[in-house]
């Protein structure tokens, strides 16, 4: 048996989609079926689609998805028919050495779906998942893991935040980079993933929080979203964080951009001792340099950050407490609302630097 939906396949790196339908098998033991009712554009999934991230073709892309439980395999209990529930791109397997040391998101086996086929054209050619989720479609198959369930109270009609830019942001903030009340931090990048950093750092009680980014019109979203201050990504930048933090510059930056140069923007905004948490996903050639003089006199920690460094087991549900209570706001982090044949224009806005987060929304 299998069920055939709408959904925007990629055949090659750089090449727009097409909206084709997909033949989806009944989810197999221990797997289920989401029929989709909202997909959110990340920057990760531009970088698959240019080649900057590895993809197999032809794929849907798509990983940060909410919807419906349609179907379950043989020995799926964590979820029933009918229950909402949002995708986990990065489910971990809590057996690898990395599980046990209590670090999920670096899980060994997180990815090992992203290679294998998981659907079908309707000629019968094989085609996987993007970050295995596959959710620029009407509906996915993933394994049981890869979902978690959507916490009462939370719109589904803009959860799918939460699978991706939310819990990356948040995650930054709070398990990544540590930060306390009274700290400044900048945050450079407004996209999706800066938005919720920046929400986040704000329910931290970070002080001042600098908005940082190319658009001037970023400003006011900025600033509803709790920003003190926004900056233009220019030659003036250092002068301006120093002259808002004491000239010593700022306690935390966040590189949510994906560039060596504003990875070394957010290192030169920051003081001696600070922390620079690099959330963005940048090429492999684009290679960012410091000389070993500053590095030992800075005296500062520079730290990546995967999937901010989150448990959505344990995370989703925290940061649901934050919605419930209006203090994290998803819906306004939405700039756009899209049908499936809206991907690429979003990936033009994202590569320009507009708007926050685009939203597919399926049987609008």
């Amino acid at each position: 048996m299998s069920t055939t939906v709408r959904a925007a396949v990629f055949s090659e790196r750089g090449a727009p989609p097409r909206i084709r339908d997909l033949v989806l098998p009944d989810p197999g033991p221990g797997q289920v079926r989401v029929r989709l009712a909202a997909a959110g554009v990340c920057h990760s999934d531009l970088s698959l689609s240019n080649g900057t991230l590895a993809q197999k073709w032809p794929a849907v892309l798509g990983h940060e998805g909410a919807g419906t439980v349609d179907a379950v395999g043989e020995g799926v209990t964590e979820v029933v028919p009918g229950q909402q529930v949002i995708l986990n791109w990065a489910p971990s397997c809590r057996e690898c050495w990395f599980c046990r040391q209590g670090e999920p998101h670096l899980c060994e086996h997180a990815l090992d779906r992203t290679v294998l086929p998981y659907a079908e054209l309707a000629d019968g050619t094989p085609v996987y998942p993007g970050l295995g989720c596959g959710a620029f479609a009407e509906a996915t198959v993933v394994p049981a893991s890869a979902v978690v369930p959507l916490p009462d109270g939370i719109d589904p009609a803009v959860a799918a935040v939460l699978g991706c830019a939310v819990l990356t942001g948040w995650g930054a903030v709070h398990n990544s980079a540590g930060v306390r009340e009274g700290q400044s931090a900048v945050v450079l990048g407004l996209g999706g993933v800066g938005l919720s950093v920046l929400q986040a750092a704000r329910l931290a009680g970070a002080d001042p929080v600098v908005a940082v980014d190319v658009s001037p019109a970023k400003e006011e979203l900025a600033r509803s979203l709790g920003a003190t201050e926004f900056l233009l990504a220019d030659e003036t930048l250092v002068r301006a964080v120093r002259a808002l933090t004491g000239r010593r510059g700022a306690d935390h930056a966040f590189e949510v951009v994906g560039s060596a140069k504003a990875v070394r923007s957010a290192w030169d905004v920051t003081r001696r001792g600070g922390t620079v948490t690099v959330v963005g996903v940048g090429r492999v050639d684009d290679e960012v340099s410091f000389n070993a003089l500053e590095l030992f006199h800075q005296a500062r920690t520079l730290r990546g950050c995967v999937y901010g460094s989150s448990d959505p087991e344990r995370d989703v549900p925290l940061i649901a407490e934050r919605v419930r209570s209006g203090e994290l706001k998803l819906a306004a982090m939405v700039t756009d609302e899209i049908p499936l044949e809206g991907v690429p224009e979003a990936f033009e806005r994202m590569a320009r630097g507009r708007g926050g987060r685009s939203l597919v929304r399926f049987g609008a």
